[in-house]
């Protein structure tokens, strides 16, 4: 494909535009491939695009039964932090930061990454003495962090109220590396790269049956048809238990609906992450000026990708009490996604008892943080059978006890 740049736009300008080809292709799908990816969400495309990049496998399809991107990586709220307080999680969460930093030159698309910083705020007593710990466990890890003073945090965000009679402001833990992305770009920039690569993109492709022989994956029944593989990723995040249940074996996850909104455009105002999760919220502004806030998940499970005005008014009359002037903006518009969610907190990145199928799934309520990390992961243990950066993330993990408690750290939808 034709490379992006400003020479490429300048180029095209004076040609009336009408040189663009389109981003990727839409092949009908093939008969075999050497690796099926069922989901064309992030983590799904990052897979693919790691296998290609990375170990040289490009005969990839990777199926979507919508659209690209149109699952949780289209509906999330874009904030990047790595300051999680277990190992396993922060090594995979900093190697996804990090690939961000370069994630537009490598795969020659603007992801609009804005390292505008995060800070987690500490309205409580336990969760200074949380934040702290995680700060000193941050910093054994090489993740920088820091703890902040309430001083520090007003100067960072002039708008927010430090005297809140519920909720006062103690402190926040800061990482000024932390930031956003833009959600759809991620996905396009990465569809674009897999489909350079000769990989098949297929949308509409719903799997309705996974085939196995001698307790091995050998391809997928889809409404296109069969295609066979030789391994096989089950990247689908809430409805990773549907997909496991069709190749014979169980997730230890729950699915549940996470809601965000977004406020009418205003002034720019703030221009750091906020979250707080004793009131579970959190705030930023995106670059067209609304006010994107989102808080936690719904209290029982369920597949909804649509808001709730209960769960809207919690969170807001929450925040309002932070940020005051939150409660002059009118609501523009808002949204669910199907998140997944396991008793620790922490995500799935495994084989299964199926061989060769693998799955990612898990990442709850922070999975878009995690996409390149993911799918560096994940390309590793599909390609090779191991990945040191997800050989804590198995799924045999709550059989044994061998829990990543992130409770704390993924206490808010984030």
């Amino acid at each position: 494909m034709k490379r992006y740049s400003a020479f490429a736009v300048v180029r095209e300008a004076l040609r009336f535009h009408t040189g663009w080809e389109r981003a990727w292709r839409s092949p009908e799908p093939k008969r075999r491939y050497d690796a099926i990816i069922i989901g064309a969400g992030g983590h799904g495309l990052a897979t693919a695009y790691y296998l290609g990049k990375n170990y040289g496998i490009t005969n990839v399809a990777i199926l979507e039964k919508g659209w690209l991107g149109g699952g949780n990586t289209g509906r999330n709220t874009t904030i990047i932090r790595s300051n999680y307080l277990q190992d396993p999680s922060a090594a995979i969460y900093e190697k996804a930061r990090s690939l961000y930093e370069t994630m537009s030159q490598d795969v020659n698309y603007n992801i609009m990454f804005s390292p505008r910083g995060v800070i987690m705020l500490a309205q409580t007593e336990h969760e200074v003495r949380g934040y702290k710990r995680t700060a000193h466990a941050n910093a054994l890890q090489g993740v920088a962090t820091e703890w902040i003073e309430p001083a520090r945090v007003k100067e960072l965000v002039p708008i927010i109220n430090l005297q809140g009679p519920r909720y006062p402001v103690l402190g926040g833990l800061w990482q000024a590396r932390g930031g956003t992305a833009r959600h759809d770009a991620v996905a396009w920039g990465y569809a674009r790269a897999c489909s350079d690569m000769g990989m098949d993109i297929i949308q509409k492709c719903e799997v309705t049956g996974v085939r196995t022989e001698a307790g091995c994956v050998v391809g997928v029944d889809t409404n296109k048809g069969a295609i066979d593989c030789d391994k096989l990723g089950m990247v689908v995040a809430g409805h990773s238990s549907v997909l496991s249940n069709m190749a014979g074996f169980r997730l230890p996850m729950e699915s549940v609906a996470l809601q965000a909104l977004v406020s009418e455009p205003i002034k720019p105002c703030m221009d750091v992450v906020v979250m707080a999760n004793t009131v579970h919220g959190y705030l930023s502004q995106s670059d067209k000026g609304e006010m994107v806030i989102g808080g936690g998940t719904d209290a029982f499970n369920n597949y909804t990708q649509r808001g709730s005005f209960h769960h809207v008014e919690e969170t807001v009359r929450a925040l309002n009490e932070t940020f005051p002037m939150l409660s002059r903006l009118k609501m523009l518009r808002q949204w669910g996604g199907i998140v997944d969610v396991t008793g620790d907190r922490s995500p799935i990145i495994s084989s299964t008892p199926v061989g060769g199928c693998f799955v990612n799934c898990g990442w709850g309520t922070g999975g878009f943080k995690a996409i390149p990390g993911s799918g560096w992961a994940m390309a590793e243990l599909m390609a090779t059978g191991h990945s040191k950066l997800a050989e804590e993330f198995t799924m045999t993990r709550f059989r044994e006890g061998k829990f990543i408690d992130e409770s704390v750290a993924a206490g808010v939808a984030h």
